[in-house]
């Protein structure tokens, strides 16, 4: 499957026409930059920088769980950062977003009483999306909803009681939705199989700072695979591992660096050991936005074999840095990556196939390079943050209507 890279609706206003006003949108988000971090949620804050550029307003709350530590605002990502209750873990969700409502309400009350809010922007359905509909209901602002993941319903990987509260709460708010939007048409498509029409989907694609995550110096002189992405088993990081142990032999100065963190990295740091490729393998935690540019600019290979990946903006980021990524068939990035042209698809836990497409891109450097190459262009001709940001200014003006 191939992404449709169409021009994105142009918004301005044309000659002699008078300009839309401005909008004012409303965010509310789990997912933000805070202070310490500026990394977790980055998608959204960058996003609405963008935004702001082509003339919407944004407020921002970010929102936690009082079971979680306090977190405190960003200096270069403002937010107001603000606690709700919920009765612990996965059973407390399908009722988190009444508690958020209710833990959030008076401070929207002021915002918009000093400037007029004109539509409510959810992320996810649970809570935010669930609090918006309430929210909705009470002060009369129109909202729309993101999906970022592939667990449309919030099943949680489970059945039960407790999984059919969260997916009628879930359906619940799509259904209030003016809109949902889907990062990818995969996304988009579970949807619909679970709510045929009942829902207003539409698909913005993420994009990415082509500027930021751009070539740059030659990759390191010692082959080196990246892989940027929480430490869950999820991710795919033992299938890399797996596919090191295999290849050691024949390419023994090949290294790995991860970046970021999980509970599963002292289970990674076992299997390495296992595998006898622990002077291989580097665990570098967490780093900054900048370090991660420049890591993607080092490497030789971008991998991320996700299992369960709605898109994948670290895909994107390594794109516009002008390398050839490996990922997933079935995944939300299988609609932008076309294997052997501008990156390389695997199956899901395809261990042969990962090992044999590192085997053939590390040993050939020319086609790492066209690779590369024909992946930023893919990134500049559709997949910018510019080209999200105008899709989602188009969205809001016909949400808010």
């Amino acid at each position: 499957m191939t992404l449709d890279l169409a021009n994105p609706v142009e918004i301005a206003a044309g000659a002699g026409k008078k300009p839309a006003a401005k909008l004012h949108v409303l965010t509310l988000t789990p997912f933000y930059p805070s202070l310490g971090d500026e990394v977790s949620g980055c998608f959204v804050a960058e996003t609405l920088r963008e935004l702001e550029s082509l003339g919407v307003k944004s407020s921002v709350i970010a929102v936690d769980s009082v079971y979680h530590p306090r977190r405190e605002a960003n200096q270069k990502f403002p937010a107001a950062w603000m606690r709700y209750p919920q009765i612990p873990g996965n059973l407390g969700l399908s009722t988190a977003g009444r508690f958020l409502s209710a833990s959030v309400v008076n401070r929207i009350r002021q915002i918009h009483s000093q400037t007029r809010i004109d539509l409510i922007h959810a992320h996810a359905a649970l809570p935010c999306g669930a609090a918006a509909a309430h929210l909705s209901r009470r002060l009369g602002i129109p909202f729309v909803v993101t999906i970022h993941g592939l667990d449309v319903f919030n099943r949680c990987f489970a059945d039960g009681i407790a999984a059919g509260w969260r997916r009628r709460a879930s359906t619940d708010v799509y259904q209030a939705a003016r809109r949902v939007i889907c990062i990818s048409g995969r996304i988009r498509r579970l949807l619909l199989e679970g709510m045929g029409d009942a829902a207003h989907a539409e698909v913005v694609y993420n994009g990415t700072d082509a500027d930021f995550f751009s070539p740059g110096e030659a990759e390191r002189s010692r082959p080196l695979v990246l892989v940027v992405g929480n430490l869950l088993a999820g991710k795919g990081q033992e299938l890399v591992f797996r596919a090191l142990a295999a290849l050691k032999n024949s390419l023994p100065e090949l290294r790995c660096e991860l970046i970021g963190e999980g509970a599963d990295r002292e289970r990674f740091t076992r299997l390495a050991a296992e595998l006898g490729i622990s002077g291989q393998i580097h665990f570098l935690g967490r780093r900054s936005r900048a370090e991660v540019a420049q890591a993607m600019r080092e490497c030789a290979v971008f991998a991320l074999p996700s299992r369960f990946e709605g898109l994948g903006c670290v895909y994107l980021e390594a794109m516009a840095c002008g390398k050839p990524v490996i990922a997933c068939r079935g995944q939300g990035i299988d609609e932008i990556v076309v294997h052997g042209k501008n990156g390389w698809l695997v199956p899901v836990d395809g261990l042969n196939e990962l090992i044999d497409g590192l085997r053939t891109l590390l040993s050939d450097r020319g086609l790492r390079t066209q690779i590369g190459q024909s992946a930023r262009q893919t990134i500049l001709e559709g997949l910018t943050m510019n080209h999200q940001a105008r899709a989602l200014q188009a969205t809001y003006q016909e949400a808010a209507r």
